[in-house]
């Protein structure tokens, strides 16, 4: 059923600057790990600039998840930014080990069935795929954010491209990885390595089976040749015999 356009006038989305977080390998703590590692993530995000003062103006929204959440500013692209950044600094060399993913996208302000308010939209989504492509100190970029990032001279030198990343229902992300020499992670994020060798080994089978064939098919015209060859030869030989029988 379509919706009426009162109903659709109820839905308000609103562009949102997402920052999604979660810890790396938190399924295989023990219980007081978790929690231990979850408070002291939670003490980090809200000790950051961007948290603080965008709660201040009420530009703030939280999505707590088990093992992480994702913040949403309504302020700037650089919010989430300047925030990973300051979260990767605090954690440097220590736990928890976090991976954070980006994105700029339409969100919207929901009740979930207990009532409580709740956060969705595309925004959200896209920002927990592009994470999920990422390894512990992993702080990836949507292609949205790393083109408005683009735009300042400042962020150009952090911006490492990555290319595509395949997420689920075969969804492709273009992915830009944000490191520099203090924070984050320069190291290419395990999922691509994978389709990396992955396309390589497609490839590689692609062009033996190529090769395959063009042999098979040289081979074959070869063979076709060399009987055509036989078959113009067998008449001149035989008339070659008969004159020389007729001459004897």
């Amino acid at each position: 059923m379509n919706p009426t356009p009162s109903q659709s006038s109820d839905v308000k989305f609103e562009i949102g600057h997402v920052l999604f977080i979660d810890i790396v390998g938190y399924s295989k703590l023990l219980i007081t790990e978790q929690s231990e590692q979850i408070q002291k993530l939670k003490q980090i995000v809200r000790s950051t600039e961007q948290v603080r003062l965008a709660e201040a103006e009420g530009k703030l929204l939280r999505l707590p998840t088990g093992d992480g959440g994702a913040l949403v500013f309504r302020t700037s692209p650089e919010a989430p930014v300047l925030c990973a950044i300051e979260i990767s600094r605090e954690l440097k060399n220590c736990e928890p080990r976090v991976r954070m993913g980006i994105h700029s996208g339409p969100v919207n302000e929901i009740s979930d069935l207990n009532e409580q308010a709740n956060i969705a939209g595309a925004g959200i989504n896209i920002a927990q795929r592009v994470m999920d492509c990422g390894d512990a100190g992993h702080i990836l970029l949507s292609k949205h954010v790393a083109d408005d990032l683009e735009q300042y001279p400042r962020w150009r030198p952090c911006l490492h491209e990555l290319g595509d990343c395949e997420v689920k229902h075969g969804v492709k992300l273009s992915l830009t990885n944000l490191y520099t020499d203090e924070v984050g992670n320069h190291q290419l994020p395990s999922k691509l390595v994978r389709g990396t060798k992955q396309r390589r080994w497609k490839m590689a089978l692609i062009g033996g089976t190529l090769l395959a064939i063009a042999v098979g098919l040289a081979f074959f015209l070869v063979q076709r040749n060399s009987q055509m060859i036989e078959l113009r030869l067998v008449p001149s030989w035989r008339k070659a015999l008969r004159s020389y029988r007729s001459k004897i």
